[in-house]
C-alpha cells in the first residue's frame, strides 16, 4: 500500500509540473531562447495569488489564469523592449539577458516580499480524498486539474487557432513565415508572452500547495528544464508525459533518499537523459 500511495502522490503532481514546464518549453522552442527568468517568474504569479487571498478571499484555483493574464502583460512588455533587439543573437546573448533579468526581478522581490517562506492557507481546507488506505489531497487534484487544463488549451491554441499557426510557421522558418505576411516580431513577443502566462498561472497553482519565495525560483527552473528534456523539446504530450514522470520518480525518490533531495533527484535524472535518450521521450520538430 505504501508504493500505491508514493506512487499516488507523484501523479498527483503531474499536471502541475506540467503547466511549470509548458511555456518554457514554448519560449525555448519557438524563440530559441533558454529562459532563466522563467522561474522568477513562477515565483510573482504565487505571490500575486498570496495577496489575491490575503485581500480579497479568492481561491488561487480560480486565481491562476488572471495571475497567468497579468504575467502575460508583463512578459509581452519584456519581450518588445529587452529581449526583441538581440533576437538571431548568439543564444549565450539571450541567456545572460534573462538571467540578468532574473537576478532583477528575484532581488526587487526580496526587496518587497522578504526571503520568509509564504504559502496560501484554504480556509476551510479542502481537506482528502479517501480511498481505503489511499489519501488524496484535494488540493493537490485541483492544482494539477487546473494546471493539465492550461497545458491542453494552450495544445489546442498552437494547433488550431490562427494565432498557434503563425507561432509554429515562425518556429518551423522565420524567414519563410515573413515572406507569407506574418508579422515575425509580434509572433515572437506573443509566443513569448504565453510562456510567461503559464508560469504565471503555475505559480498561483503552486502556492497553494507549497510555500513560496524568492530565493526558491531556480528550483522551480531546474524542475521546468528537466521536463523539457525528458519529455522533448516542442512537444506538448511530452512536457505531460514528462511532468508526470517527474512528480513519480522525485515521490519516489523522497521515500528512498528524503523528501530534501528531491531537486537533486531531478538533476540526476537530466543528466541521464542527456546521455541516453537527449531528445527526450517525444521530442519532436515542432509542437503538435
Amino acid at each position: 500500500m505504501l508504493w500505491i500511495q508514493v506512487l499516488v502522490n507523484g501523479l498527483a503532481l503531474g499536471g502541475l509540473y506540467a503547466c511549470i514546464a509548458a511555456g518554457f518549453s514554448l519560449v525555448w522552442g519557438v524563440l530559441n531562447i533558454i529562459n532563466i527568468l522563467h522561474g522568477s517568474l513562477i515565483v510573482l504569479g504565487g505571490y500575486l495569488a498570496f495577496f489575491a487571498h490575503q485581500s480579497f478571499g479568492i481561491s488561487p484555483f480560480l486565481f491562476a489564469p488572471l495571475a497567468g493574464a497579468i504575467i502575460f502583460a508583463l512578459g509581452y512588455v519584456i519581450q518588445r523592449i529587452a529581449i526583441n533587439p538581440v533576437m538571431g543573437r548568439p543564444v549565450l546573448m539571450t541567456l545572460v539577458l534573462t538571467f540578468g533579468l532574473n537576478l532583477f526581478l528575484d532581488n526587487a522581490m526580496l526587496a518587497g516580499f522578504k526571503a520568509d517562506y509564504r504559502k496560501i492557507n484554504l480556509n476551510p481546507p479542502l481537506g482528502v480524498f479517501e480511498f481505503g488506505d489511499i489519501i488524496l489531497p484535494i488540493d493537490r487534484v485541483y492544482a494539477t486539474a487546473v494546471g493539465l487544463v492550461l497545458v491542453v488549451a494552450l495544445g489546442l491554441l498552437l494547433r488550431f487557432t490562427q494565432l498557434g499557426r503563425a507561432i509554429v510557421a515562425v518556429r518551423m522558418d522565420r524567414d519563410a513565415a515573413s515572406l507569407m505576411g506574418i508579422d515575425v516580431k509580434r509572433t515572437y513577443a506573443i509566443a513569448f508572452a504565453l510562456g510567461t502566462f503559464m508560469a504565471g498561472s503555475a505559480g498561483a497553482l503552486l502556492a497553494a500547495i507549497f510555500p513560496i519565495s524568492p530565493v526558491s525560483s531556480g528550483g522551480y527552473l531546474g524542475k521546468a528544464f528537466v521536463i523539457c528534456v525528458l519529455g522533448g523539446l516542442g512537444s506538448i504530450p511530452g512536457v505531460v508525459a514528462g511532468g508526470f514522470a517527474l512528480g513519480v520518480i522525485e515521490s519516489f525518490g523522497a521515500l528512498f533518499i528524503g523528501p530534501e533531495n528531491a531537486l537533486t533527484i531531478s538533476f540526476l535524472l537530466l543528466l541521464v537523459l542527456l546521455v541516453v535518450r537527449p531528445t527526450g521521450l517525444l521530442g519532436r520538430k515542432g509542437f503538435d
